[in-house]
């Protein structure tokens, strides 16, 4: 079997190879090419790749290629983790923001947008490769905006079987086990534990916590609103009447909408944002996957963020091409499983996945409260998908006033001309 990594020099590629070992024996890779069109970083992070499969007796080949239709060809999973732009373009994605004195960040807000219109041409071009060369071939796409990306690659290139991913939801509900562990007294295996949520990536609403099928979500709520009210929690991330009023716990990029101006204010104490410091501890790691020596991923690997990454990663495919039917949260089209919503909308929720793909599991509507913002934002991403498939100005123009984070209507023009002209060298179809 062969997997493909497209953005294999990323510097979160080291923990999804070790992933990969670590399930080799359920999920049987002969050949993980790994693709990258920055050659140098490449052979750097590739080459860390390979010490560390050899030293696990080599059970695969790792394969190193910039030509990214060679790298799909023939693959059984194709997996992308790419940033169209690299590290700088995030700073400018953030900068951006602050700059208008609306919020900077790389996947909400403007900078998310921007983030999307560089990338999703370049995802929906490999999904062609996909097409041709590795047909049947499952689209993984954990590139961020993830659920934006997966609504172009599902609305634009329908028959790629094709499916996003993120770790927000593991690592939400890691954290519920270590708060139950300490309040019942117990270590809870995660496997034995299902999370339920809801709405889009980045932009979800945690409802529900069964740990062998019991209901634990009343005394998650309790252990919540607990630490939330403790003398230490100087700035909590929630307010507690918020989570008492909603019942449910939000995703923490909701943040960016319930506490907007403590989000901005925030930034000005920039620098350094936070690509900035992500910039120099992928430097620092960089620096010590060029070690010859160095055979296990580092230590400080987890400062790059993306805590269960190879977790989420390698359980999807394992699921899929063992035909497990086993319950994981994924960004797909809902297909009616929520019926007050369209059915072509790519939502964020529980999904089972076994070898026929990866089907959505019914979940109860959201409230008027929460699917009133959900709406806004659905509009903004499918103006946004639009804009950047064809270049079109105009809807690009209507995605940012869509948008609840966006500027004032005649701050707009600004904003976008400001936008097209930062990444111009990457949105070619914008200046046709």
């Amino acid at each position: 079997m062969k997997i493909t990594v497209i953005g294999g020099g990323s510097t979160y590629t080291p923990e999804l190879v070790n992933g990969f070992l670590a399930r080799h024996d359920s999920l049987p890779v002969d050949e993980l090419w790994l693709m990258d069109i920055n050659a140098e970083r490449l052979e750097i992070v590739g080459g860390f790749a390979r010490r560390m499969v050899e030293a696990k007796g080599a059970p695969f080949k790792v394969v190193l290629s910039t030509n990214q239709r060679q790298a799909v060809s023939g693959a059984s999973y194709v997996t992308t983790q790419l940033r169209v732009g690299m590290m700088p373009a995030r700073v400018a994605d953030e900068y951006l923001g602050r700059r208008h004195g609306l919020i900077g960040q790389e996947t909400t807000g403007v900078g998310g947008m921007a983030k999307a219109l560089r990338t999703i041409p370049v995802v929906l071009n490999i999904a062609k490769d996909v097409r041709e060369v590795a047909p049947g071939a499952l689209l993984v796409n954990f590139t961020n905006p993830s659920g934006l990306v997966t609504e172009a690659l599902q609305r634009y290139a329908p028959d790629v079987p094709s499916v996003g991913v993120c770790n927000s939801a593991i690592t939400t509900k890691m954290d519920m086990l270590a708060g139950l562990k300490e309040a019942l007294g117990e270590e809870i295996p995660p496997e034995r534990a299902e999370i339920k949520t809801l709405g889009l990536n980045h932009l979800t609403w945690y409802y529900g916590l069964t740990i062998d099928g019991e209901d634990m979500w009343p005394k998650v709520i309790e252990i919540t609103l607990k630490e939330l009210r403790t003398p230490q929690a100087s700035e909590p991330e929630w307010d507690p009447r918020t989570i008492e009023t909603l019942g449910m716990i939000p995703n923490g990029y909701l943040g960016y909408y319930y506490y907007t101006d403590r989000r901005v204010a925030r930034q000005q104490k920039w620098p350094p944002s936070r690509g900035e410091q992500v910039m120099q501890i992928e430097k620092d790691l960089l620096r010590q996957y060029a070690d010859p020596k160095l055979k296990e991923p580092p230590a400080d690997l987890m400062k790059r963020g993306g805590a269960y990454y190879s977790t989420v990663a390698t359980q999807l495919l394992n699921a899929h091409y063992n035909d497990l039917g086993e319950v994981h949260v994924a960004n797909v089209r809902n297909n009616g499983a929520v019926p007050t919503w369209p059915a072509d909308w790519v939502l964020e929720l529980p999904c089972r996945v076994d070898r026929g793909g990866v089907h959505p599991l019914p979940a109860p509507a959201l409230s008027p409260v929460c699917a009133g913002l959900i709406a806004q934002v659905k509009a903004y991403e499918l103006l946004t998908a639009e804009a950047a498939r064809t270049g079109d100005r105009k809807l690009a123009y209507e995605a940012l006033l869509a948008h609840p984070l966006g500027p004032s209507a005649d701050q707009v023009q600004a904003v976008l001309d400001d936008m097209l002209e930062t990444h111009k060298a990457y949105l070619p179809l914008f200046w046709k």
